[in-house]
C-alpha cells in the first residue's frame, strides 16, 4: 500500500523534483507496501480579484434521518483520492450512485444533466476535478470545462430539484501572500489556470441558488497509487500548507452532511475550509513521513522553490483557517501530524490483519 499525495485536491508538485535513490544501506530497501505519496494539483490569463461569498477521525456517522427513507447521493469522481474514500463513508447516509466517465462526462453538460436526471438524487457530491496544475496552463479550456462549467451545471440541476451539492475546491484560489491562515471571505487571487478555474466553479455554484457546501482542501494525500515516498528526497522548504488526509476529508464530509441535511440546509449553505490543523512545508512533511515509517536516516534536502521553475506558479503560503467549519458544525479538526499517524496505523492494520480468538 502507498501514500498518495495531492497538490491541493495528482502528481508530485514539479516544484519538488524527485529522485529515485536507495537508502544509505548495504541492502536496497523498499518501504512497506504502504508508503506512497502523490500530490493532487489545483490551477489561465487575466484575472480580477474578487471576494469569496463565501484528534482522531470522526466516528462513522449514522443515517441522516433514521425514521425516513435513506437519501440517494450522486457521487462524481469516485476514482480519485477523496472520491474513493467517499464511496465508503457516504454509504451510511443512504444509497450512493457513482457513474463512470462514460455515463457522466464532465466535459459534456448534456451528459451530466442526463446523469442527474437518471439518478434523481437528494444530493450530489462532486469530487471530480482537473488537477494537473502545470498541464492546465496548456489546456485552459479543458480545465475550465471540468473545474468551472461542470460544477455550474451540477449546481443548476441541484437547484432545479431542490437537492444539495457538495463540491471540493482548493487553497489555490489564493495567491499565498501573507503570513496568516486564509479565511473563507479573503479576496481570491489565483496565480494560474488551475486556481482560476476552480474559483470560477465556486462562483457558478454560489450564483445557482443551490443549497451547497463548497469545501476547500489543501495538500491532500492518501494510501493509494504510485510509490512516491522514496522519491521525496529534495523538497521545497519555502511552501507552507496543511497536509490533509483524503480519508479524514471523506469522514468529515459525511459528518457535515449528516448535520447539513438534518437542519436548515440554507442556513448552513456556503463555503468552508476543510483541512488539518497546524502547518508545515513540503520538506517538513516528507521528513515526518520518513520518520513515521522508521526511515529517519534517509536524507531529505530542503530546496528553494525558485530553484526549479515550473509553468504554473504555486502559492507560497496556503494555510487555511478552519474556524468557520468548526463553529458551524462543531467539527473536531485533528492536526496534520495526528492525521499522518492515523494513516500509518490504518496501513499497518491492512498489512497485518488480526483475527479474533
Amino acid at each position: 500500500m502507498t501514500i498518495h499525495l495531492c497538490e491541493p485536491i495528482g502528481r508530485p508538485n514539479p516544484h519538488h523534483p524527485t529522485f529515485q535513490r536507495e537508502a544509505p544501506d548495504s541492502q536496497p530497501r523498499t518501504l512497506p507496501e504502504a508508503g506512497q505519496l502523490e500530490r493532487e494539483t489545483h490551477n489561465p490569463e487575466t484575472f480580477n480579484p474578487k471576494t469569496s461569498n463565501a484528534e482522531t477521525p470522526n466516528p462513522q456517522p449514522t443515517p441522516l434521518n433514521p425514521k425516513s427513507d435513506p437519501v440517494k447521493i450522486l457521487l462524481l469522481g469516485q476514482t480519485g483520492q477523496i472520491g474513493h474514500e467517499l464511496q465508503e463513508t457516504l454509504q451510511s447516509l443512504g444509497t450512493v450512485v457513482a457513474p463512470g466517465r462514460d455515463a457522466a462526462d464532465l466535459t459534456d453538460p448534456a451528459s451530466l444533466r442526463q446523469a442527474v436526471a437518471d439518478t434523481d438524487p437528494d444530493g450530489i457530491v462532486n469530487a471530480a476535478a482537473y488537477t494537473a496544475v502545470d498541464r492546465a496552463e496548456e489546456e485552459p479550456e479543458r480545465a475550465r470545462q471540468i473545474n468551472a462549467e461542470a460544477p455550474g451545471v451540477l449546481a443548476e440541476e441541484a437547484a432545479r430539484r431542490d437537492a444539495w451539492l457538495v463540491h471540493y475546491s482548493t487553497d489555490y484560489v489564493f495567491d499565498g501572500v501573507g503570513d496568516r491562515p486564509h479565511r473563507e471571505d479573503d479576496p481570491a487571487n489565483p496565480l494560474g489556470v488551475y486556481g482560476r478555474t476552480k474559483w470560477e466553479g465556486e462562483e457558478a455554484i454560489r450564483e445557482s441558488g443551490a443549497m451547497h457546501l463548497i469545501l476547500r482542501t489543501s495538500w491532500v494525500y492518501s494510501d493509494r497509487r504510485s510509490n512516491f515516498l522514496l522519491t521525496m528526497l529534495r523538497l521545497a522548504d519555502d511552501q507552507i500548507g496543511c497536509p490533509t488526509s483524503a480519508r479524514w476529508i471523506a469522514e468529515a464530509t459525511a459528518t457535515l452532511l449528516q448535520r447539513f441535511a438534518g437542519r436548515e440546509a440554507r442556513d448552513l449553505s456556503g463555503t468552508y475550509h476543510l483541512v488539518s490543523g497546524g502547518q508545515t512545508s513540503w520538506y517538513g512533511f516528507a521528513r515526518a513521513i520518513f520518520a513515521q515509517f522508521g526511515y529517519d536516516d534517509v536524507p531529505v534536502e530542503p530546496v528553494a522553490t525558485d530553484a526549479y521553475p515550473t509553468k504554473a506558479e504555486r502559492p507560497a503560503y496556503s494555510v487555511l483557517d478552519t474556524t468557520r467549519v468548526r463553529d458551524a458544525f462543531d467539527l473536531d479538526i485533528p492536526t496534520w501530524t495526528g492525521q499522518l499517524d492515523d494513516v500509518r496505523r490504518q496501513m499497518r492494520a491492512v498489512e497485518s490483519p488480526t483475527t479474533d480468538r
